[in-house]
């Protein structure tokens, strides 16, 4: 069962995780460094996933000229993150959430109680939500709305 739902204020809870191209990944790495934009998806390159993954991928430099970290999570195995990254050429990491406790860390929803939630987080240098963003066919909306978070948060007068 989801714990609450993490929302904007929040601090972003922690986690370790192995990731699709090997390795690990740590969310506070990046604390201090980078802005890094979480988003859960339900499963590896079905439709609707795959279609925000590209989103991300199409998107990935302004994110990175804005001084962000990609990330996406969801229960699929590292060894899928690494079939489905390398048939997408997306180049952020992937991590495996294989037992969903990331997943109900953050409190993400089910749909109608058997899909994972799409959710995307925007969590600040100092690892608090700036921004939430939660729609199961809003795929392109992700990117959308969490490119202008980053952005806000890369002016100087935001740090």
């Amino acid at each position: 069962m989801p714990l609450a739902a993490v929302g904007v204020g929040d601090p972003a809870p922690d986690f370790t995780l192995p990731a699709g191209n090997g390795g690990t990944v740590n969310l506070s790495q990046y604390r201090g460094e980078k802005v890094v934009v979480l988003f859960f998806y339900p499963s590896d390159d079905s439709f609707g996933c795959t279609r925000e993954a590209c989103a991300f991928r199409d998107a990935f430099e302004d994110f990175v000229a804005a001084g962000a970290e990609v990330i996406g999570v969801s229960s699929d195995s590292a060894d899928s993150h690494e079939r489905f990254a390398r048939r997408h050429a997306l180049p952020f990491r992937l991590v495996a959430d294989v037992d969903g406790e990331l997943r109900s860390s953050f409190g993400v929803p089910e749909t109608l109680g058997l899909l994972p939630g799409r959710v995307t987080y925007v969590i600040d240098r100092d690892g608090v939500v700036r921004h939430v963003f939660s729609s199961q066919t809003r795929f392109a909306g992700h990117v959308g709305r969490a490119l202008r978070v980053v952005r806000e948060l890369a002016r100087p007068a935001a740090r």
